[in-house]
């Protein structure tokens, strides 16, 4: 996306609209089946669609006792495994069990006669969402709270053993940057619709150079700054949002998704290479690292380069698959459009890391 796109994202994705009609809602049924399968649900029902989020339309469902978030499969023609909001409903409700910041999990309808498609209703979470990694506004030492507030809470989700909660068949053991690799890749060729030599490239690259597997823990699959919601006035995490790409894997795939903003031009995305972090007070990778290794008691990656290259090739395949989904009419915002055409910026970002690391 270029800057212009991305000049002040807070305003672009931030807050709710009127429901897009492609993704409107059966009000009555809805409130019929809340009345059944949500606890202490009494209408009326007033329904608006949040702005940011490319994958799964979500909706804030106002009562005049409580405010709900709905989360439901696009409505048309998927990628096979994708916006899997079951997924996301058993992880949220296995963690909330656990104390970890999630929204609380009410109710899940498979029942796609209800709405057009599958879908999960939560509480509303008040609190910041803060889109621009800048964090314009703030002085130092709240920034650094902030940042080191994320990783904490990131640390505290790569603690859990899954088997522990509940979890241990939510994603296959072993293998999973080859399982990963292999996944994008086929999606992204689903999506593709003008080729990008340097995913190519990757495709070739990636599964030739698999880093050696790590533990077994709860991958999130996004976690970054604009998943979280942080308390009103505290560097405090209430809850991590969209579990749909989570999975369990090699938790240090989600940590390098984490660095990756440390070496995204804010110029291209929403990133920090550039960006005197000193004077701002943003940690430093090395000090985001060095955070991190100590609270899950992990040793710090040695092959950074490789993980760079593998999320910058997983950051192009999604945006393909949003500049597919645009193709196919079934794309959730009105950013999509500009989101796919980053593909081809994303995948080159994500060469130029391999070739750090032997490519």
């Amino acid at each position: 996306m270029s800057q212009t796109d991305l000049a002040d994202p807070q305003a672009t994705f931030s807050g709710t609209r009127e429901v897009d009609p492609r993704h409107a809602l059966n009000e009555a049924r809805l409130a019929e089946w809340m009345s059944a399968h949500v606890m202490g649900f009494t209408g009326p029902l007033a329904i608006r669609q949040f702005r940011g989020g490319q994958s799964n339309p979500t909706y804030e469902l106002t009562t005049p006792a409580r405010t709900y978030v709905l989360r439901r499969k696009p409505p048309g023609t998927l990628l096979a495994s994708a916006h899997a909001v079951d997924r996301e409903f058993r992880v949220i409700s296995a963690l909330h069990a656990q104390g970890y910041p999630v929204a609380r999990p009410w109710a899940l309808c498979e029942d796609e006669s209800v709405i057009g498609s599958m879908f999960y209703v939560m509480d509303k979470v008040d609190g910041r969402i803060l889109w621009d990694l800048k964090l314009p506004g703030m002085e130092p030492v709240e920034r650094r709270a902030i940042y080191e507030a994320q990783v904490d809470a990131l640390a505290a989700l790569h603690r859990f053993d899954p088997e522990a909660i509940g979890l241990a068949d939510y994603g296959r053991p072993g293998n999973y940057f080859e399982r990963q690799v292999g996944r994008w890749t086929k999606q992204y060729r689903a999506s593709e619709t003008t080729p990008i030599p340097a995913m190519d490239r990757l495709i070739e690259f990636l599964p030739a150079t698999l880093p050696a597997q790590g533990p077994t823990r709860i991958v999130h699959g996004d976690f970054r700054l604009d998943n979280l919601i942080l308390a009103p006035e505290a560097p405090e995490v209430r809850a991590v949002l969209d579990w749909e790409l989570s999975t369990l894997g090699d938790p240090m795939a989600d940590f390098s998704y984490l660095l990756i903003a440390w070496v995204i031009p804010a110029t291209e995305r929403n990133g920090l290479a550039g960006a005197d972090i000193a004077a701002l007070g943003i940690p430093t990778v090395e000090e985001t690292v060095a955070r991190y290794a100590a609270q899950t008691g992990t040793a710090a990656p040695e092959n950074l380069d490789w993980l760079f290259a593998y999320n910058l090739f997983r950051l192009a395949a999604i945006c393909q698959g949003i500049a597919g989904r645009v193709r196919d009419g079934t794309a959730a915002s009105a950013q999509a459009r500009a989101m796919g055409a980053q593909a081809p910026v994303l995948a080159e970002a994500a060469l130029s890391f391999a070739r750090r690391a032997g490519a």
